[in-house]
């Protein structure tokens, strides 16, 4: 079984380790689980990572809630990037994610009534969420007030993201936030 019917994902590896367990690879048609996850407890590592992107391309404003043409918007960028690239998008997704993912960032911590930051590491499930979340929110920005389609922008911050180029906001995101957490060691 192939996603969207084009693509094999048996072959695409996850080198990252730490995300191998969370990134979910597992062959569906039509990545639309039908929010069954939507009430365990870490219910969303069991969704198709394809899904959770075309989910997080949904955020509220002009596609609030249109899972299909988020979809057909996924779809369309996976061909461009297959063009492009001449690789399985999906491992091409797969390596952005893992390119985007960071591994510190600060948290508050009072103590007698002073704050201060203090740098954390990450877990690989929020690792995987602020990925995702970096790379549809850079295509919406690249597409927005632009001659570029959401499908365009997708593509090309997946193909930045995955040969990890500081042109990405996704990369650009992640090397912010580690910086910062540096800084507050």
């Amino acid at each position: 079984m192939k996603v969207f019917g084009e693509w094999e994902v048996t072959n695409v590896e996850v080198k990252d380790a730490g995300l191998r367990s969370y990134i979910n690879l597992k062959p569906l048609i039509l990545p639309h689980s039908g929010a069954r996850h939507e009430h365990r407890r870490f219910g969303k590592a069991n969704v198709n990572v394809v899904e959770r992107l075309a989910n997080m391309l949904m955020r509220p404003g002009k596609n609030g809630g249109k899972k299909q043409k988020a979809l057909l918007a996924v779809k369309n960028a996976l061909h461009v990037i297959h063009l492009r690239t001449g690789e399985n998008p999906i491992q091409v997704l797969v390596k952005a994610i893992e390119n985007a993912a960071p591994r510190e960032d600060t948290t508050r911590v009072t103590y007698g009534g002073i704050t201060y930051f203090k740098a954390v590491d990450i877990s690989p499930q929020r690792r995987l969420d602020l990925a995702i979340r970096w790379l549809a929110e850079g295509a919406r920005m690249n597409s927005f007030r632009s001659a570029k389609t959401i499908d365009e922008a997708l593509a090309d911050e997946i193909i930045a993201a995955a040969s990890n180029d500081v042109k990405s906001f996704a990369v650009k995101k992640k090397i912010e936030q580690e910086r910062v957490a540096l800084a507050s060691r």
